[in-house]
């Protein structure tokens, strides 16, 4: 099954290339990388152009602005061929060696989502900020709430999905709304999601993280939403309608 990795990138142009170079080294049988630069005003096109040169299974589009990282990651899909749908962020703080571990339940037949939890068993995970992990686990409970699943991270940046899954949905949400977006959605379908334990090398916003207070806001309200009035619109039950026809029709996935 051809993997792609979809990377989208925002003035990282000083992380970019180690991430590219950790995924290309990955034992993967058919991979591509498609990377979306979200309006960058530093060098990270520049450093993506070199990485295409060297390597030819980076594919690199540019937004007109930046538009948030759902707008990014849309695009990503829409560009992207693979059967199995992975996000890595350009950051660095998740490790590009542990996707195998993430895509392996969906390669072995028994998953169609995957998220990397870091919350789990943990390899290793940098002590940072305690009031983001309160936030995550209010997120990720209120969703649980919403939509009776046990999950432990609805916030983690790895979320790897069988193409019939993922292709159908209509993003609309903005920002980091994808994450809560996409579970809800998910967890509307009969999709088989499995959690796996990851690392977690998180940075300081002197170092560069980008989320903040408000994108939690706006994460609540986006909870409430994708969870009690999306599914009954007509792009969601056309979502929900097409994934289970998809995945009753593969008799062959399991």
């Amino acid at each position: 099954m051809k993997v792609s990795i979809l990377v989208p990138a925002f003035n990282e142009d000083s992380t970019l290339e180690r991430v590219v170079l950790k995924l290309v080294a990955l034992s993967l049988p058919e991979y591509e990388i498609i990377v979306i630069d979200d309006g960058s005003t530093d060098q990270t096109v520049s450093v993506a152009k070199r990485l295409m040169e060297r390597f030819p299974q980076i594919k690199l589009f540019c937004q007109t602005k930046n538009q948030g990282k759902t707008a990014a990651i849309a695009r990503a899909i829409r560009e992207s061929d693979g059967d199995i749908l992975i996000v890595q962020d350009a950051d660095l703080e998740y490790d590009p060696a542990e996707i195998p571990d993430v895509i392996a339940p969906i390669l072995e037949g028994v998953a169609d989502v995957v998220y990397g939890s870091r919350f789990l068993v943990k390899r290793a995970s940098r002590v940072l900020y305690y009031y983001h992990y309160l936030a995550n686990k209010f997120l990720t409970c209120l969703s649980n709430i919403l939509t009776n699943r046990n999950m432990s991270d609805i916030e983690t940046c790895y979320k790897a999905f069988r193409r019939e899954v993922i292709a159908p949905m209509q993003l609309c949400s903005r920002g980091f709304g994808m994450e809560v977006e996409i579970t809800a959605m998910v967890c509307k379908t009969r999709a088989k999601t499995y959690e796996v334990p990851i690392s977690y090398y998180g940075r300081t916003y002197e170092e560069g993280k980008k989320i903040g207070t408000m994108d939690g806001v706006a994460a609540i309200w986006y909870i409430l939403y994708f969870n009690l009035i999306h599914p009954f619109t007509t792009a969601g039950r056309n979502y929900v309608r097409q994934v289970n026809q998809s995945l009753e029709s593969d008799k062959s996935r399991f």
